[in-house]
């Protein structure tokens, strides 16, 4: 619940500070050891300071003139702005039970030209049975219609996400005659519901210089044992052309533990980019970096991940049994995510042509 005033706030004091001091609240999870992210919501030690000694000091209300204006939540779309919404041709009806399988939805556009994206925003019709969205790009003349892809990501949605917000001269491009599909994971509760989502686009003003595309690695051929608690899994890559790194977006499912991007400097040596300790089903984030990183064709990546299949894992489904790579949140994925600037005449296709 959003702390409006101090009627709503004052009863959660001591909850409050506890969240505070643990680092359980504002929900941020990359370790400040490694990278410096543009949207890092975390408290200093200053801030955390001030909350716990109001709480331990009876939770006073202070001076009303000094109280900051009323926040103004934006009605629906947390994009402040946006100049189209694109929606899911039809409702697709989720079942009170039982396990479903991706559902694809193919959506045109109805773009008659190129128009490159500033930001972009998926948003479930019914959050209560969206476990995830990915907003795919088909181009004109693609017959792919759902399952595995080379197709670039327009946005992501899952638990605790924030809108696509892409730096000044940077943009993702649809090209005219493009369709959208919808990759969506419903999860059903009990009964049964609809859904049918929506995704707000906001064009850049102008061709941007860069062109930026979705990457990932990901290891599909592992098995963690019942029980263990500290599981090693690892993806890993060579950058086919130059590019500059914008950020980050790892994915596990329930026994996700933790997740670590790496590169190999020039000089032979791993450098840890971003390291997330712990990782949260529940509030699966990006990770913006303040300043984009140059990164040269050549440059080895490596995505590790570890795993909790244990009985002191709270979120664990059913510690007896070896995982395997599978949709349902019951089983595991491991994806590194990751977003790169490029030339904004270059394809996803172009930048893996790999030049001598």
């Amino acid at each position: 619940m959003p702390f409006v005033n101090y009627q709503e706030t004052r009863p959660w004091a001591k909850a409050i500070r506890v969240a505070v001091l643990t680092r359980k609240m504002p929900p941020w999870f990359a370790d400040p050891c490694c990278g410096k992210f543009a949207n890092d919501r975390s408290l200093t030690a200053g801030e955390i300071a001030t909350l716990a000694a109001w709480a331990d000091s009876g939770a006073g209300q202070g001076e009303q003139r000094d109280a900051p204006p009323r926040p103004r939540w934006p009605a629906g779309w947390n994009l402040p702005s946006h100049d189209a919404v694109i929606e899911m041709p039809r409702a697709f009806e989720v079942p009170a039970e039982g396990a479903v399988e991706y559902q694809y939805f193919i959506t045109p556009t109805g773009f008659n030209e190129d128009r490159w994206v500033q930001a972009a925003e998926a948003r479930p019709g019914n959050r209560a049975v969206v476990h995830h969205i990915v907003v795919y790009i088909r181009e004109p003349g693609s017959t792919w219609t759902h399952g595995p892809t080379k197709a670039d990501i327009l946005t992501v949605y899952a638990p605790g996400s924030s809108p696509e917000m892409w730096p000044p001269g940077m943009a993702k491009l649809i090209k005219a005659g493009s369709d959208l599909v919808f990759e969506i994971h419903y999860t059903p509760n009990g009964k049964p519901a609809s859904d049918r989502t929506r995704v707000a686009i906001r064009f850049a003003k102008s061709p941007p210089e860069k062109r930026v595309l979705t990457l990932q690695m990901a290891n599909e051929k592992f098995v963690i044992p019942a029980g263990a608690s500290d599981y090693r899994v690892t993806a890993w890559g060579t950058l086919p052309n130059d590019a500059l790194l914008l950020g980050f977006f790892p994915h596990m499912h329930l026994r996700g533990k933790a997740f670590e991007y790496t590169r190999v400097r020039d000089d032979g040596q791993p450098e840890t980019l971003l390291k997330v300790n712990r990782y949260n089903f529940y509030w699966q984030l990006s990770y913006r970096l303040a300043t984009p990183m140059p990164l040269a064709k050549g440059t080895k990546l490596e995505w590790i991940a570890w795993f909790d299949n244990s009985p002191n894992n709270p979120r664990n489904p059913d510690p007896s049994v070896d995982v395997r790579y599978g949709q349902q949140s019951w089983q595991e994925m491991m994806i590194g995510f990751f977003d790169v600037a490029v030339d904004a005449r270059l394809d996803k296709a172009g930048f893996f042509v790999r030049s001598p």
